[in-house]
């Protein structure tokens, strides 16, 4: 590992005062995933801006019904909130569904967000990366891409987003907060991270120096019926082969909100528009769920080895379309 220089910040403002006087900072959270690369040589910062323990550790219930989430809130202290098993299952779901126990104990809300991809050939330095060294190629094109993205990929890049809760952030129109030298703006999740295009180097909308400080989500009444559902390799501790979050709500006999987002499946949370603008206004059938799904998932380019996604993708969102919304149609 690279030796690299120390420091711990204060507030939101210091620490983005730090990054910006120091070229090739990184800022340190829970480290579960930055210190790995560091690890690998594939990242090889100057300087670390500690803001593991900004005063960003709190849920807090807005007059308005509204949860802002801190950007150090844990992983299993998020998944357990009470407002957030009620009202937004599918995050609490989410959650428990990434990593191990030990590591949701450590990782954070904004650390989650900003985990940078799972591709071998980005993990290994050996190989070429556009990602990690634009212009080397990418090595996952014509080499091992079963875990690869069909949405969304270009030519320099068919990495996909590993992320868990960042789709059923994305699912729940949520808002990134962050914070920088220009001051405090949000975005929302759904827009946060970015398809590679041409610039695969470039995972999210973050101007240089910016800090997530938190994630707000809407008011949602207890009971709305979200979920999410990932299906992957092994039973535990694997990312996602495929995943989807949705949040449906049936009002007299039609669908009047749909929120779905797919993971897995692009190099950021995919929001499925097309399918929730076909289900906004029918009735919730099985034969409206498998039109707006095969609508969504019409503009697939799957690669050699991963063909098998696209059905996988549409069998999860049928099936917790349809256990969303069998209330509703008893």
């Amino acid at each position: 590992m690279k030796t690299f220089d120390y420091v711990r910040a204060g507030s939101p403002e210091e620490a983005a005062e730090l990054f910006a006087a120091r070229p090739g900072a990184r800022y340190l959270g829970g480290g579960t995933n930055l210190v790995d690369l560091m690890k690998l040589g594939v990242e090889r910062p100057d300087v670390l801006v500690d803001v593991s323990r900004l005063p960003l550790d709190e849920v807090e219930e807005l007059p308005d019904g509204a949860l802002r989430v801190g950007a150090t809130v844990r992983n299993s202290d998020l998944a357990a909130h009470p407002a957030v098993r009620a009202r937004y299952p599918a995050l609490s779901q989410a959650l428990l569904a990434g990593a191990s126990g030990q590591l949701r104990n450590a990782a954070t809300t904004a650390g989650n967000l900003l985990q940078r991809t799972r591709c071998p050939y980005f993990q290994d330095v050996s190989k070429p990366c556009n990602k990690r060294a634009p212009g080397s190629g990418c090595g996952a094109r014509e080499g091992v891409h079963r875990d690869h993205a069909v949405l969304g990929h270009s030519p320099q890049c068919i990495a996909t987003h590993p992320s868990d809760m960042a789709v059923a952030l994305a699912a729940l129109d949520a808002q990134v907060e962050v914070y920088g030298t220009e001051g405090a703006r949000s975005l929302p999740v759904a827009d946060f991270h970015r398809l590679p295009g041409a610039h695969p180097e470039r995972d999210t909308e973050l101007r240089p120096g910016e800090l997530v400080t938190g994630v707000l989500l809407p008011a949602a009444p207890a009971g709305l019926p979200s979920a999410y559902r990932k299906a992957r390799d092994r039973a535990s501790y694997s990312f996602a082969l495929a995943s989807v979050a949705a949040v449906v709500r049936v009002t007299d006999g039609v669908v009047d909100h749909a929120g779905i987002a797919f993971g897995a499946l692009a190099h950021r949370p995919w929001r499925a528009r097309r399918a929730e603008q076909a289900l906004v206004g029918a009735a919730p059938t099985a034969a409206a769920f498998e039109h707006a799904i095969d609508l969504e998932l019409s503009a697939a380019e799957p690669l050699r080895d991963n063909a098998f996604k696209v059905p996988l993708a549409r069998s999860l969102a049928l099936d917790v379309l349809t256990r969303l919304t069998a209330a509703a149609r008893t």
